[in-house]
């Protein structure tokens, strides 16, 4: 079975207010539309179009005995649209989320509470590609002596003294730590602004990017520590195409841009920054892997002639990708869900099930309809479990 569903956008206020309207080739509404979910999530599930118009959270509990299909999905797949930088955030581990939701639920914390941290107790790994020209990320945290030289181009305002005072322990992980530690619980307003100050009039060298992303972030998010915090982090341009995976204990935030996003079925989010939200400072610094690394690029494995797959090797998902211009197959890995995002695909299952999916248009696929195979003539993603 291939079956048509959709939803609609959120509309967070860091949501673009154009760019999922002009994928989609419709008249932008003027509000901020941030993400499309498609996927069963509770938070906002995808509508089936079948003639009964269920969610899908209500529509594979009351189908899968008769498909062989699971009740839920592992998976939610997004699109996101970044008109603001999002916060700053990490996501538990699996052993992680199971311990602070049991926690938080025997502390009788109310699940919609703005101090709560876990919401379930999964985990929730991430891949996003990038769909626009360009999409900015922030992902991981830079090498230290590039971070430390950086830091040497501020000057000696009193707190960029003890930015870098923080950052001279000799284990980069424990310097890293000490430095978010600081700018997240101790560091007031005024000392935020020092080395915002600091960096605007520094000479940006080879860090002119970073530098330019100081300036906006205070636009966006005055005085707030999370701007520093970027500071230390990886700048990462993805072209379209390119993809990162955001593993559990790495901070992140994406920052301007569309992309296709799939991530494991959760709502476990823990922000550092850039948010006039809940900071819980402790549980934030116990979960985050300081250790310096590369941005985390995750390239995808060519199966055949214009298909490919971003493939983190997780159980949760893997996200096939089915190029424009040349017919290509997937070997389908269970229920899967297949979104277009340019040009119209006519994409078809082993049964000789058929459905047309344009930019933003989805359809829910059964895996006995493996292999899919899509016409060539628009571009298609397919969000499948990873195993």
């Amino acid at each position: 079975m291939l079956i048509p569903i959709s939803n609609t956008p959120r509309d967070y206020a860091w949501g673009s207010p154009t760019l999922i309207a002009d994928l989609e080739g419709r008249r932008p509404t003027g509000a901020p539309e941030a993400e499309v979910w498609l996927g069963d999530h509770p938070g906002s599930p995808a509508v089936v179009h079948d003639g009964t118009e269920r969610t899908l959270d209500a529509w594979l509990p009351a189908e899968a005995a008769d498909l062989g299909v699971p009740t839920k999905l592992p998976y939610l797949l997004k699109l996101l649209a970044a008109g603001a930088p999002l916060s700053i955030q990490v996501h538990p581990s699996k052993p992680q989320a199971v311990e602070g939701f049991a926690r938080e639920e025997a502390a009788g914390v109310p699940r919609d509470a703005g101090e709560r941290n876990y919401k379930d107790d999964n985990h929730k790994p991430e891949v996003i590609v990038a769909l626009s020209e360009t999409f900015t990320a922030l992902a991981g945290l830079r090498d230290i002596q590039h971070t430390r030289a950086l830091v040497d181009r501020l000057g000696d305002a009193p707190a960029v003294q003890t930015l870098r005072a923080h950052l001279s322990a000799p284990d980069a992980a424990d310097a890293l730590r000490a430095s978010i530690g600081w700018l997240l619980g101790e560091a007031d307003a005024a000392s935020i602004t020092q080395i915002v100050d600091a960096a605007a009039s520094a000479d940006p060298g080879e860090f002119a990017s970073e530098l330019a992303l100081t300036h906006s972030l205070h636009t966006a998010y005055p005085a707030d520590p999370g701007i520093v915090v970027a500071l230390l982090m990886n700048l990462v341009e993805l072209r379209r195409g390119e993809a990162v995976f955001v593993p559990a204990g790495v901070l992140h935030a994406y920052v301007a841009g569309l992309g296709v996003e799939i991530m494991a079925a959760s709502d476990n989010v823990l922000r550092g920054g850039l948010t006039p939200k809940h900071i819980d400072v402790d549980e934030l610094l116990s979960l985050v892997d300081f250790r310096p690394a590369e941005p985390p690029f995750l390239r995808p494995t060519a199966v055949g002639e214009g298909a490919e797959v971003f493939a983190p090797g997780i159980d949760d998902f893997a996200l096939g990708h089915l190029a424009a211009g040349a017919t290509g197959s997937l070997d389908l890995r269970g229920l899967a869900i297949v979104l277009g995002v340019a040009g119209e695909a006519t994409v078809t299952g082993a049964s000789g099930a058929r459905v047309s999916v344009g930019p933003g248009r989805a359809a829910l696929v059964t895996p006995d309809e493996s292999p899919l195979t899509s016409d060539g003539r628009g571009e298609v993603f397919v969000a499948m479990p990873g195993a």
